[in-house]
């Protein structure tokens, strides 16, 4: 008796299911960042360390739907996709869970504090970026109706104004990134050096959160514009 491959039967059920599924796993981990400065900001250490570990586990879990994806993925699909756009698609998402893993792990390797100046904007940013990845996620759940019309017609047209509105929310996550910037650099004279360019890194990457989800929306974008 023959078995049976449970990814590739996946991909007979729809094209696009893995990939929905690997965001889905995506957006789990770019929550938990919001979870985790919450927890710094109550400088508790323990909840910090907690979130760490479950941002990784989503990592790890995307991963894997990565790495099968990768090699389970018709070289042909019979639908108006190349399969090296699925493939940009599925490295761009995964963008965003290792960046979630790094912010991560960057709060691990080095104690740091909230500057009272700096925690509402902190969090409001976070949660912006966060937004991104949950516009993202949404945009990539309609793919199966897209394909059922053929990539054309009022289904379209709603993806391309869910792009519209991921983009605005990314321009959103620049400017208050920008203001955090200023925020720590006026408070810079009271930190030492080393804190000041790990919090720089830190919004830096944050921002990549919303960076990285309006790069996915920009790709099916360009699917459509096909």
């Amino acid at each position: 008796m023959v078995g049976s491959n449970p990814f590739a039967s996946m991909f007979g059920r729809s094209p696009f299911k893995p990939l929905q599924e690997h965001m889905k796993i995506v957006l789990k981990s770019a929550i938990q960042v919001t979870v985790l400065f919450e927890a710094l900001c109550k400088d508790d250490q323990d909840e910090v360390a907690s979130v760490r570990d479950k941002i990784s586990e989503f990592e790890n879990a995307a991963d894997a739907i990565k790495n099968d994806m990768r090699a389970h993925l018709p070289k042909s699909l019979l639908m108006p996709v190349d399969r090296r756009d699925l493939l940009e698609i599925l490295d761009l998402q995964d963008s965003i869970a290792d960046t979630a893993n790094h912010i991560a792990d960057r709060l691990i390797e080095r104690r740091m504090e909230v500057l009272d100046d700096m925690r509402q904007p902190l969090l409001e940013m976070v949660r912006r970026c966060v937004d991104a990845c949950d516009q993202t996620a949404h945009i990539i759940g309609r793919l199966d109706e897209l394909v059922e019309t053929g990539f054309r017609g009022p289904e379209a047209d709603g993806v391309i104004i869910m792009v519209d509105q991921l983009s605005k929310i990314e321009t959103d996550t620049d400017r208050m990134g920008l203001d955090l910037i200023r925020t720590l650099f006026a408070n810079e004279d009271n930190m030492k050096p080393v804190s000041v360019v790990i919090w720089y890194d830190l919004i830096r990457m944050i921002g990549e959160l919303a960076d990285y989800s309006e790069k996915v929306g920009n790709r099916v974008r360009l699917l459509l514009a096909r």
